[in-house]
């Protein structure tokens, strides 16, 4: 193959190339994002709603909703976050929202907690542990 060849081939390459970039790009930015709100700075394991106690996915709901709550002295209140178990922030950052036990004369341990920035907590066990909620799955 002369050189003439190879440089009109080298040069046809880098085009193709530089046209497969300019549209990829496009291609990822515009991909949806996979990453859960929360999961990377708190640490925490990942659970989909769906794999939570039923009444988790009707409790989200009624955030989404904007109630009405089964505890409205309680519900939406601010999380302060004194055990320390999710990524510091500032007062007022966190709200909690009661998941009805079934068969629990009072509010039961379980909870989800909201963040300001979308993230969504779960605990079973009142605030001793949690996971950060893929609300998609």
């Amino acid at each position: 193959m002369s050189s003439r060849k190879r440089i009109s081939s080298a040069l046809v390459g880098l085009v193709a190339l530089v046209v497969l970039g300019w549209f990829g790009k496009d291609v990822v930015a515009d991909s949806p994002s996979t990453e859960v709100p929360g999961a990377s700075q708190s640490g925490l394991q990942v659970q989909q709603l769906s794999k939570l106690p039923p009444e988790t996915g009707k409790t989200y709901q009624l955030i989404v909703k904007g109630g009405p709550f089964p505890y409205p002295g309680k519900d939406g209140s601010v999380f302060g976050n004194r055990e320390g178990e999710l990524p510091e922030q500032k007062s007022g950052y966190y709200h909690e929202y009661t998941v009805p036990t079934p068969g629990s004369k009072d509010r039961g341990a379980r909870r989800l907690v909201t963040g300001g920035q979308d993230e969504v907590y779960y605990t079973g066990d009142h605030y001793e542990s949690f996971v950060v909620v893929d609300t998609a799955g």
